[in-house]
């Protein structure tokens, strides 16, 4: 990169908001370089990397700490407290006008950041996703499936029924979390952060990029199916308070939609 290229993107970035980045980790020594590495990647200069490691027992805390960055503030727990209560805590610590989620075993592109920020300035949006490709590994090969198209925009009603706005891909205005946490639930934390967004008369919508990409692990909530829709049947019944129809209703467009997604397996 030559200096003068440097220096336009040091002008640009004047002109910029930043971007907190949220990354909550446990154990995921085999995946989290990749992840870091996706993200100091960016073509997008204002941003700052929260990892919040949860206490790992493998080698993560080595890894993390291998990365010399100002831009990237590692907080180590001294407890396992889980993914809700890393992402709540990071939330706090986040001054930034955008937050934006990924994974520990998810990765971006590299226009991520840029692209996304661009299209939620120029179109005043406070929640955005994108298209997302699922993928697995086996042999130390990537198996990449179909990429994921979410619908153009989503409401909390339309929600609850096609849950596909991938964590790793959302990027949300601070302003609009406000008092919001992520609830103390063993799964799908991330389902009730998000209708409790959207319940706020907020209209996510999507850039129509594919951005991300999703690794589907043994322990991920689209390998626990029967898991997944129980903790979803829980948090519809016990936050959002719908009716025993609705909940039902609920279930089945997630499977519906969850089969259209990433097939029967």
């Amino acid at each position: 990169m030559n200096l003068d290229h440097l220096q336009h993107l040091k002008d640009d970035s004047k002109k910029t908001p930043f971007v907190d980045i949220i990354m909550p980790n446990y154990n995921k020594e085999k995946f989290i370089e990749e992840s870091i590495n996706s993200v100091i990647a960016q073509t997008y200069y204002n941003w700052k990397l929260f990892i919040i490691d949860d206490n790992s027992d493998d080698n993560s805390k080595k890894i993390i700490n291998n990365f010399k960055n100002n831009k990237i503030e590692i907080i180590a727990l001294k407890k396992n407290k889980g993914v809700a209560f890393c992402r709540n805590l990071a939330i706090r610590c986040s001054k930034s006008k955008y937050i934006a989620f990924i994974d520990s075993d998810d990765y971006w592109s590299v226009n991520k950041l840029k692209e996304q920020i661009n299209f939620m300035e120029e179109f005043h949006c406070s929640l955005s996703y994108t298209d997302y490709t699922p993928f697995f590994e086996k042999k130390d090969k990537k198996i990449f499936k179909k990429k994921v198209i979410p619908p153009n925009t989503l409401n909390y009603n339309q929600f609850i029924n096609n849950t596909s706005i991938a964590m790793s891909s959302m990027i949300i205005k601070r302003e609009s979390v406000g008092l919001i946490k992520f609830p103390k639930v063993k799964i799908c934390e991330d389902y009730f952060f998000k209708c409790a967004i959207l319940k706020k008369d907020n209209l996510a919508m999507k850039l129509n990029q594919n951005t991300m990409f999703y690794r589907i692990s043994k322990n991920s909530l689209q390998s626990n199916k029967f898991k997944n829709l129980y903790w979803v049947w829980h948090i519809n019944k016990n936050y959002n308070h719908l009716s025993f129809y609705n909940n039902l209703k609920s279930l089945l467009f997630i499977v519906i939609n969850s089969i259209k997604k990433y097939g029967i397996k």
